[in-house]
């Protein structure tokens, strides 16, 4: 399967997942939360857990519930669409790359949204060592897919400044 450029597909990159999620023609308007699908443990290098409402009709983003457990965090990665989180539950911290600039350290608490934007470094840290974070997040990703343009890196658990040297001839 390819992950971008020629050959590239969203229905491949969505069934790379896993065999629920299979975007298709008749999907309801309504998915409710004992109806979201978790993405299988190790199918993302992302170690919180989401579960995607990939059922519903959408053709240009995609949601997810995603959940960081207590003193947990995301992975560092980056990825060509924008993402926002909104803040359902809990409070942390993101470190986010700045184009041509250093990272910046922006706290949030529940209620608040988070801006990716695209092709930027980013990990978000829970810092509750008690409660989980859970985000609301919404993607474009399924509008880049549509013209091949799909494309995400993890660095896995390190900081910005070893993502940067894993991937410098991407950079």
């Amino acid at each position: 399967m390819a992950t971008s450029g020629p050959g590239f597909t969203l229905t491949d990159f969505f069934a790379s997942f896993g065999s629920a999620i299979r975007p298709a023609a008749r999907r309801p308007f309504v998915v409710h939360d004992e109806d979201l699908v978790e993405l299988p443990a190790g199918s993302v290098p992302n170690p919180t857990t989401l579960r995607v409402a990939g059922t519903l009709p959408t053709t240009t983003f995609e949601l997810f519930r995603q959940v960081i457990p207590a003193d947990g965090s995301s992975d560092m990665q980056r990825h060509y669409h924008e993402t926002v989180h909104f803040v359902l539950a809990g409070d942390g911290h993101s470190e986010i790359e700045v184009p041509a600039g250093p990272e910046e350290v922006v706290f949030w608490t529940a209620g608040s949204f988070i801006y990716t934007p695209p092709w930027a470094w980013h990990r978000h840290y829970n810092d509750s060592g008690a409660h989980p974070v859970e985000f609301l997040t919404i993607e474009n990703s399924r509008l880049l897919g549509q013209f091949g343009l799909i494309r995400r890196q993890s660095a896995g658990l390190v900081n910005m400044t070893e993502a940067r040297e894993k991937f410098l001839e991407d950079a």
